[in-house]
């Protein structure tokens, strides 16, 4: 049966990239009755409404909607279509996995943390006056429901996919009462999940972590303008925009979006990057619970750029956004032998290497050098094994290496392919 979802274009680039996320999705397998409609600078001149009620009201329907980038005016025009989405159908968590790609921003390697921040609340409330001429206040709203839920989301988010650690961002030390009240809140949800570790940061220290070891942050909790600051920032460690998904979930209804801009430069040109929305829909068939096909699009998306068969002209490449997803559709359809049937989630060691397993300028090594580091990567597999080392993620993930150090594979057409696998662990106690 045909799963009901609503499609929301966007604008400049959104509808190209809308459409080749609909051509990957249909390669997967997955059967969807779309609802598509427009939103944005277009339709609030044609009807002085950038988001209708009938948008809204296909979403209540359908509960799960994917969505296009959607541009804002700057300093005046209507309000920000995404904020308003988010406040009308009380999608409260902002999801941004944020993971590397292979050959994608080669100074941090095996990039692997997830920021979960609140989405209706804090200045993006919308509460603005001008007290006299030359004097404007935004209002600051935090409160103790919204501070609550965020941090349930991010310590079951947490216990999900097994992270060891929830980091809550705050300004505490200077906003003490709004601050101080999310971080009071998120101390409390903490207490019930004793086997993972809150750590407290300040939302400076945290940018600075986030570029010398982004990984020790594991999950992010944090307020909507930390929170929006630090995806961007997490964005750019991993390529870009272009390259990583987002998510806005609420308890009944989902968005599944690009986070990037509309780049009204190159609409129509042809060139866009679909990556972010695709990588978007492989989190909405999870949703959907289409795991299977989730895991198909993940490896695909994998292979392609670990290939570089097809780089689009954002990332170095002159691949159109058709080649781009011809070559997708047809990794997805006719799946590459990658690494006999597994896909390596995660290396040991922190992000950020000099080295990495295809050498620092991402040039392949000679068959000699392959040779002696299989022999050597085989002595490491026989030796994890016989240690009883083990992935969390679950009892077919099984210890493999390669040329970068000791890995964990998940085979095809699991779900966790799209999971955080963690480092080698020692056996049960």
């Amino acid at each position: 049966m045909a799963h009901k979802v609503t499609l929301i274009p966007g604008d400049g680039i959104g509808p190209e990239v809308s459409r080749a996320t609909q051509r990957v999705i249909a390669a997967a397998g997955v059967s969807i009755d779309w609802e598509e409609y427009e939103v944005g600078a277009a339709m609030a001149a044609k009807s002085g409404n950038p988001l209708p009620d009938e948008v809204l009201d296909s979403v209540r329907r359908t509960k799960v909607a994917l969505k296009g980038p959607v541009g804002t005016p700057i300093g005046k025009g209507f309000r920000s279509v995404n904020v308003t989405l988010r406040q009308a159908l009380d999608l409260y968590a902002n999801v941004r996995p944020v993971r590397s790609l292979p050959y994608v921003e080669p100074r941090y390697e095996n990039v692997n943390f997830t920021i979960v921040r609140e989405n209706t609340e804090d200045l993006y409330a919308g509460h603005e006056i001008m007290i006299l001429p030359g004097v404007a206040q935004s209002i600051k709203v935090i409160t103790e429901r919204g501070s609550t839920r965020i941090a349930e989301y991010a310590f079951k988010y947490a216990d999900r996919y097994k992270r060891p650690r929830v980091s809550a961002v705050h300004k505490a030390n200077i906003m003490k009462m709004s601050d101080g009240l999310m971080l009071e809140c998120t101390r409390r949800v903490a207490a019930r999940y004793p086997h993972i570790e809150l750590h407290e940061v300040i939302v400076d220290a945290a940018a600075m972590t986030m570029v010398r070891d982004p990984n020790r942050l594991d999950v992010i909790v944090t307020e909507n303008l930390y929170g929006d600051i630090l995806s961007d920032l997490g964005a750019g460690l991993v390529g870009g925009l272009g390259v990583v998904p987002g998510a806005n979930i609420g308890d009944e209804y989902a968005v599944f979006e690009a986070v990037h801009g509309s780049a009204p430069d190159i609409a129509g040109k042809g060139v866009a990057n679909p990556t972010a929305l695709i990588r978007s829909a492989i989190m909405m068939l999870q949703h959907l619970g289409e795991e299977a096909a989730a895991s198909r699009v993940a490896l695909a998306v994998h292979a392609v750029y670990a290939a570089r068969s097809a780089v689009t002209r954002d990332l170095g490449g002159n691949a159109t956004t058709e080649q781009f997803t011809d070559t997708l559709c047809d990794a997805i359809e006719n799946p590459p032998s990658v690494r006999s049937g597994a896909l390596v989630l995660e290396r040991r060691g922190r992000p950020g290497g000099a080295r990495g397993a295809l050498g620092s300028a991402g040039h392949r090594s000679s068959a000699a050098g392959r040779v002696r580091r299989a022999a050597t990567a085989a002595g490491r597999v026989r030796r994890a094994a016989a240690a009883g080392r083990r992935c969390v993620v679950g009892p077919d993930c099984r210890p493999r290496a390669t040329g970068g150090g000791l890995s964990f594979a998940v085979p095809c057409g699991r779900g966790a392919l799209v999971r955080r696998c963690v480092r080698a662990r020692g056996p049960p106690k």
